[in-house]
């Protein structure tokens, strides 16, 4: 390999000024992301404000409801994944993996997700900017009759949580415990 064949280095060795910017970009981001990580209901609260303006954008628009629905269907997605247990039970043989616990005197496991809470987030948000950008462009603008598309992912939905419901139930997991449970000593 020849002098400057590496990605993002100019012919002299040394980083592009182009290669340095973005670079320096992806490090304040990543410096911003890992502050936010504490903060997870501002982190929220943020990204429900992005949704409301978004939501209000294509209203007043009257348009991108093609671009709706799929970040309609992208954030389903997303949720299931992190209503999911990272190592699915019913793929798991009794003797092979970690186990829920099924009765009261078996050891606490923790739900493990697999999509993680902050992983949610930042995929969610990443997923509503996309989509505000979107509706700056008319090509994404695709004519479509939206009470069909409503009706579709309010079907989507309904069965798809169905599934996940009947799927936490028979193999007795809640994705939104808060830690082990403790019991007060009697005196």
């Amino acid at each position: 390999m020849s002098e400057g064949d590496s990605v993002g280095e100019s012919i002299h060795g040394k980083p592009s000024i182009v290669a340095a910017f973005f670079t320096r970009v992806g490090q304040v981001y990543q410096s911003w992301l890992d502050k936010s990580t504490p903060f997870y209901a501002v982190r929220w609260a943020v990204t429900l404000l992005l949704t409301a303006v978004y939501m209000i954008r294509v209203y007043i628009l009257q348009g991108w409801y093609i671009v709706t629905y799929a970040l309609g269907i992208y954030h389903l997605n997303l949720f299931i994944a992190f209503l999911s247990p990272k190592v699915d039970p019913s793929l798991l043989d009794e003797d092979e993996g970690p186990a829920l616990p099924t009765k009261q005197n078996e050891e606490f496991r923790p739900f493990i997700r697999r999509l993680p809470e902050f992983k949610f987030w930042h995929s969610a948000t990443k997923g509503i900017v996309i989509a505000m950008i979107c509706t700056f462009f008319d090509a994404f603008n695709v004519p479509v009759f939206w009470p069909i598309l409503v009706m579709y992912f309010i079907m989507l939905f309904c069965i798809t949580m169905k599934r996940q419901i009947k799927h936490m139930i028979k193999y007795r997991y809640l994705p939104f415990t808060h830690g082990k449970r403790t019991y007060k000593e009697e005196t």
